[in-house]
């Protein structure tokens, strides 16, 4: 079965990007009914934008076509406002040289010009005009492909038509349903409205105990949670104000709406699980596993064969534990430590072998492609594999032989890294931990240490090793913010009950280093080795943000530590003609230059503000100014981490890039493995240990000479941002030779993940922060204390204090004076009482009104008082007057 991606890609390598039906069965080696499939593929690419019929036999990529407007063509992801305009990103890759000097933001597009198109589209766009200041506006000459096959939406009737009304409220349009249409296809199956006994949120998130009783009460289901409440209703008489889900059968035009047949329908908004649906649905999250995916899944066998393991090392008597938290089934991870007789610490860390069961191109590896990552909301996940592999096959779970690719580190007193190697093994779990019992045991709990007591002096080692790695990062500069994340606790109902501080105790912190220590060794030694491998970067921030950040960070009396900041001033040739002869001075506009920085400068900021009050809002804004991480077939290093070498190794159950990582790193044990331990191949770093490695193996003997430390010149070695760096010599040293996946493949790859996991973080905060405005919506009335966090001309932006609950005091509900907005200090201030409001400023709010439309939350300012009796531990009921 082929993908789309290998459809598009051979396309595009053809002259004029296009191709004959017959051309490709030949091409790709077609036969029997996978040319059927071929022709189903090609039609669905066709509806979706991503190609272009050009006859009943011939398909080609979008493009432009030619004429002498070329250069003022772009292409760009069109964003709607609900007033009918748009603006379009443009892609960079679609600007000329001379667009690229004039252009300033995004291109506005009035509502005439926005034609069929609609919001998230990637479209073709006719710039029309360039204002001196570098703001354009332009048309949308057609979508080049559909962001949205279907709608999520609230169904009404309607005295000419029935309609439904998008709930994403830049979809403008409301979707028209003909008559008949309005009911889903009774000879499709329903989604099984049953309860994931699935994925976990990983880590330092939680699921709340209704997913406990879901597993027993509800029927399992292979695709994702739909909780009981939301699976009642199997007939709708009355669909008047009902959730569905809407596949468009008609593009918007300029005089007629959009037109769709319902698919799916969800429930209320207000029953329970429907939030979750919703958002699943508006971020068109994959949610239902194909037939042939689970089947591949359900003929997995369960049992190793006795062949395998000969080409494995046994690690099945260690005292091996996974260590998650209370609620999770999906472990992908274990670890264990000891002393070696040097003094070393041996760090052991095995990761779920899944590329042992998922391989290049069959279904699960196309699925698994296709979704990126898993998706965690709070009280159920969508996971990236099906729960056969997920939760049983691949799971590390205890007592149970589970085939693992393990990372060995030997490791210094100083948390050097000396010497490591990477194979493939066996371990048999001794114990399912938690992150609270971890702790309990390492805190002194005494009921914990008797019932894990062999267990005792690892975890306690762990402590140890964990405290030393952490001081070496510390060392080097990386930046830990460790900035509260908000988990929502749910009572036995299933019913939010409370929005608290996400818990980070000292077993979370040892994983944590573990895990960092085993993704630095791996992308290292495939670096070295110059096979082309999949990065996680995190690229230096943009001069723009430093001097933004630097800018506020001084209103607080604190700096980076960069300096004065260079500018470059530049004039555009239009604004000189315009200025010629007039008198007038040009406009000349001020462009930060490149600034020299480093994790080290962010490092003593945060070490600065620590325990003081500016630290959340500095913290939050520190974060703010960082590029966000990405996946990339190039590595740059990772500069919050103050890595050199970087990947994602650790998390193959959940995250794509990691499946990838283990399919390039058992292709490169395999072909050029360093030594073999009789028929067990073994990567080992640094090269220059092999001979070591060797005689110990042949001996026998358990001692591990430190003899692994890295040469003088590579410990030296300058860091990506450092000025001493040669780039365009490092590039050359570590360009990839060889590997099993092409650059090209891996490209994509890396930008289809790094999509899939924006995707999912943008689904997992929007449901949280709707989770947040239900919570308050019965809090209304009630007032807490909170922090600014934000300042704009239009008023700011209020936090909860522990609740992690936003929302914006308007500046026109300021009456006791007139507020303006002072830009250069990101103040607001009474122009007569010179009353001010700051970023970091102490407040206390009254939750005004919530706007349940767009889930947004209004908060007032009360006036300074003695604090009132209290209802609760940081609400009362204000009676107070209001400002």
């Amino acid at each position: 079965m082929l993908s789309d991606s290998t459809i598009l890609k051979h396309i595009a390598r053809q002259p004029k990007r296009s191709a004959g039906f017959k051309q490709l069965v030949r091409e790709l080696g077609l036969h029997g009914e996978t040319r059927g499939q071929l022709d189903e593929q090609l039609q669905k690419l066709v509806a979706a934008g991503e190609l272009v019929q050009l006859n009943s036999d011939r398909y080609a990529l979008p493009q432009p076509a030619p004429g002498k407007n070329d250069k003022n063509m772009v292409v760009g992801r069109l964003t709607m406002h609900r007033d009918g305009f748009g603006f379009v990103i443009p892609d960079a890759s679609s600007l000329s040289p001379a667009l690229k000097s004039k252009l300033a933001g995004d291109i506005f597009i009035p509502p005439h010009a926005i034609g069929n198109a609609m919001h998230g589209d990637r479209v073709l766009v006719d710039i029309a005009a360039i204002r001196p200041d570098g703001r354009a506006e332009g048309r949308i000459v057609r979508p080049v492909v559909r962001a949205h096959p279907t709608v999520v939406g609230i169904f009404h009737y309607g005295p000419r038509h029935n309609f439904v009304k998008p709930i994403d409220s830049k979809i403008t349009m409301d979707i028209v349903i003909p008559p008949g249409m309005e009911r889903p296809d009774a000879s499709v199956a329903p989604p099984s409205p049953a309860a994931v006994a699935g994925a976990s949120r990983p880590r330092s998130g939680k699921q709340d105990d209704h997913n406990k009783a879901t597993e027993t009460s509800a029927p399992r289901s292979v695709d994702r949670v739909l909780g009981d409440e939301a699976a009642h209703h199997s007939q709708w008489d009355d669909l008047e104000g009902v959730v569905v889900d809407v596949e468009l059968t008609d593009w918007p035009t300029p005089t007629q709406n959009p037109r769709g047949r319902v698919i799916e329908i969800l429930g209320r908004q207000d029953d329970f699980g429907v939030d979750v649906e919703i958002t699943i649905r508006k971020f068109h999250l994959p949610h239902h596993f194909p037939a042939a995916t689970l089947e591949e899944a359900q003929n997995i066998p369960a049992v190793i064969p006795s062949e395998e393991l000969r080409h494995r090392r046994d690690f099945r008597t260690l005292p091996i534990v996974t260590i998650d938290g209370e609620t999770a089934r999906d472990f992908d991870d274990a670890v264990t430590v000891r002393t070696l007789a040097d003094g070393n610490f041996e760090l052991q860390v095995h990761i779920a072998d899944v590329a042992q069961y998922v391989t290049p191109e069959s279904a699960l590896d196309q699925e698994a492609r296709l979704r990126g990552t898993s998706v965690y909301f709070p009280d159920r996940a969508v996971p990236m594999l099906p729960l056969e592999l997920s939760t049983d096959i691949c799971s590390l779970r205890p007592h149970l032989d589970r085939l693992v690719l393990s990372c060995v580190m030997r490791i210094d007193p100083r948390g050097e890294i000396v010497g490591y190697e990477l194979c493939e093994g066996v371990i048999r779990s001794a114990e399912r931990m938690t992150y609270t019992a971890v702790n309990a045991v390492i805190e002194g709990d005494a009921a914990a240490r008797e019932r894990y007591a062999p267990l005792v002096p690892t975890f306690e080692l762990m402590r140890d090793l964990a405290m030393i790695l952490n001081r070496k990062r510390q060392r080097r500069g990386s930046i830990d913010f460790d900035l509260p994340e908000p988990v929502i606790e749910f009572d036995e109902f299933g019913l939010m009950k409370s929005i608290t501080r996400s818990e980070r105790n000292i077993a979370h912190r040892l994983i944590e280093e573990f895990m960092l220590s085993a993704n630095e060794c791996v992308a290292q030694y495939l670096e070295s080795k110059r096979i082309a491998s999949l990065y996680r970067i995190h690229e230096k921030p943009d001069a723009k943000r430093v001097y933004d950040f630097e800018v506020i960070a001084a209103t607080f009396g604190y700096s980076l530590g960069v300096g004065p900041l260079p500018i470059h001033r530049v004039q555009f040739k239009s604004d000189r003609r315009a200025a010629r002869g007039t008198g007038k001075q040009a406009r000349t506009i001020e462009v930060p230059k490149d600034v020299h920085i480093t994790p080290r400068m962010y490092q003593k900021l945060a070490a600065k503000i620590a325990g003081k009050p500016e630290e959340r809002i500095l913290s939050y804004l520190m974060l703010r100014s960082l590029k966000q991480a990405r996946y990339s077939e190039e590595n740059v290093g990772h500069f919050a981490l103050a890595a050199t070498s970087y990947t994602h190794f650790t998390s193959p159950i959940r995250r794509y890039p990691d499946l990838i990582v283990h399919r390039i790193l058992k292709d490169v044990l395999r072909e050029s493995a360093e030594i073999h331990d009789g028929e067990i191949p073994v990567g080992i770093f640094p090269a220059a240990s092999v001979a070591v490695e060797e005689q110990r193996l042949s001996s026998a003997s358990s001692a591990t000479p430190d003899q692994r430390a890295l040469s003088p010149a590579e410990a030296d070695a300058p860091s990506p941002w450092s000025k001493r760096r040669d780039h365009a010599a490092h590039r050359e040293a570590h360009e990839p030779l060889a590997g099993p996946i092409k650059l090209e493949e891996l490209h994509e790859i890396a930008e289809e993940s790094s999509q899939s996991e924006r995707r999912a973080d943008d689904a997992e905060r929007e449901l949280m922060e709707w989770k947040k405005v239900k919570f308050m919506q019965d809090r209304v009335g009630e007032d807490f204390d909170g922090l600014i966090t934000s300042v704009t001309k239009f008023g700011f932006f209020v936090e909860l204090t522990d609740m992690f609950v936003e929302g914006l005091v308007p500046l026109n509900t300021l009456t006791d004076d007139y507020y303006t907005f002072h830009e250069n200090t990101r103040q607001i201030i009474g122009q007569r009482t010179r009353n001010t409001y700051s970023l970091g400023q102490r407040i206390r709010v009254l939750v005004d009104r919530i706007d349940p439309v767009e889930k947004k939350i209004q908060f007032a300012v009360l006036e300074e008082s003695p604090p009132a009796r209290k209802s609760g531990p940081s609400s009362s009921k204000s009676k107070r007057k209001r400002k």
